[in-house]
């Protein structure tokens, strides 16, 4: 593509050592896509006769379909002379139409053509994500409608705290994957510019019409900047960025049912299609899903990083380092697989109501709704914190609940204390005094369910699209 200027050929092992269509052969349909969209703007430009227009457009279909069985991946991958993906295109187009195979390049540059692929392929990306994050989103609301008002213990410090609904619990993951679309959805609108007609550097030495091109691949508009559009990749860190904030919300539920599904805990039975035993010990049923989709977050994050220090300090414009940036995006292309199967993990989960209802019930978890309850008295929160803190104090050494006290014994620390004391701390009580939006209250909790539920309809909206355009 570029040995005019040179007399020597490359040395055989750095010629190799550099190739990218090793890996860049994911971007096969992006790069027919995008060569078929330059094809309109030359024609648009008169560049190409009618019948060119048609022969190019029909051989990039031709090579996109002879190539998308498993063993047409093999032979892009492994081609013996092409240098990266654009290099295998033309050199399929020439192949097949000689001399108007080498004409598509006219007017435009490797430096666009990646930089168009690479947005494509991450816009596609992102709706699989999104999709897949629907996915689990669904069997998350679903859990929370079955467990109607079962209870189980909240913690902070991994310690008992306050009871919630079992619902509240599945909710807070809802709301983390909501964010984690939005955030994706934010990234696909900044990303949907087209660097097609940039050129190398400066712009397309023809006048083409860019708009041909952006709304042929239905990005929203041309780039702006032909240096900008030519190497950035910030779209890609985002991308990674964000992908990693999904990979930290998994790991926190992976977590937590590993934990829960421990016999110290007991509050959930792993689904057997899920587990794995032991080799050496008959009786071990072992978490093995969630403790990999707590240790993928790493290989996400991992890209991210590994992204950042290599645009790090790059001059304008576009830098052979940028290659670099394309295997850690292809690298995480378990995201989409890894969701659909915490969606079908999440749904399969059993959960120990009475063990959790328990739980609930026991270690002084309705200490703060007694203390409300003497705020409610007239008693200053400080100091009704301090009357229970003695009260919980007392009871441990008795070896009671605080409902276990007896009123004289509770008048120990407060006259506020009276009859309706016990009525205030029971586990239905404590759950109903959080009655905020966003509390655990049951009435809240029924409220954020059925909103919540509303909230995905726009993710399932995107999973049929992604499903629809795969």
């Amino acid at each position: 593509m570029w040995s005019g200027r040179f007399r020597e050929p490359l040395d055989p092992e750095f010629e190799q050592w550099q190739r990218s269509i090793g890996f860049d052969w994911r971007l096969l349909r992006h790069e027919i896509a995008a060569s078929k969209a330059h094809a309109s703007a030359l024609f648009a430009a008169e560049v190409l006769a009618p019948k060119e227009l048609e022969d190019l457009q029909t051989a990039l279909d031709a090579i996109a379909a002879e190539h998308s069985t498993p063993e047409g991946t093999a032979a892009v991958r492994d081609h013996a002379t092409a240098e990266d993906i654009h290099h295998f295109v033309e050199l399929a187009l020439i192949e097949r139409l000689g001399d108007l195979g080498r004409k598509l390049h006219t007017g435009r540059s490797r430096n666009e053509q990646i930089a168009t692929d690479l947005r494509l392929y991450v816009r596609k990306q992102i709706e699989r994500v999104i999709a897949s994050l629907a996915a689990w989103a669904e069997a998350l609301i679903g859990q929370a409608h079955a467990a109607r008002d079962s209870v189980m213990p909240g913690y902070t410090h991994l310690q008992r705290a306050e009871p919630v609904l079992v619902a509240h619990w599945l909710l807070a993951y809802v709301e983390m994957i909501l964010r984690d679309a939005s955030r994706l959805r934010d990234c696909a609108a900044r990303l949907n510019a087209c660097p097609l007609g940039s050129g190398a550097i400066a712009g397309a030495t023809l006048k083409l019409d860019r708009e041909i091109a952006s709304r042929e691949l239905g990005f929203a508009a041309p780039t702006a900047n032909s240096m900008d559009a030519t190497s950035d990749r910030d779209f890609l860190l985002e991308y990674l960025h964000a992908l990693t904030f999904v990979g930290l919300h998994m790991s926190r539920f992976a977590e937590e049912i590993t934990l829960f599904a421990t016999a110290e805990f007991g509050f959930v039975t792993l689904p057997e299609a899920f587990s794995t035993g032991s080799s050496a010990m008959p009786q071990k049923k072992n978490p093995d899903f969630t403790e990999l989709i707590r240790a993928k977050v790493g290989r996400i994050h991992a890209a991210a990083q590994a992204v950042t220090l290599q645009l790090k300090g790059l001059p304008l414009a576009y830098n052979k380092d940028m290659q670099e940036t394309q295997e850690p995006a292809f690298a995480v292309e378990f995201v989409p697989q890894m969701l659909a199967l915490a969606a079908r993990f999440t749904a399969a989960l059993e959960f120990n109501r009475d063990r959790m209802a328990k739980a609930a019930g026991a270690g002084y978890l309705n200490a703060m709704a007694a203390a409300t309850y003497l705020v409610r008295k007239g008693v200053p929160f400080r100091t009704a914190h301090e009357k229970i803190g003695n009260a919980v104090r007392f009871a441990i050494e008795k070896g009671v609940e605080l409902d276990g006290l007896t009123l004289d014994e509770l008048r120990r620390f407060g006259v506020e204390f009276d009859e309706d004391f016990f009525a205030a701390v029971t586990l239905r009580a404590t759950l109903e005094c959080h009655d905020v939006i966003g509390g655990a209250a049951p009435e809240r909790v029924r409220e954020a369910l059925a909103a919540a539920s509303a909230r995905i309809d726009s993710l399932i909206d995107d999973r049929e699209a992604a499903h629809a355009g795969a």
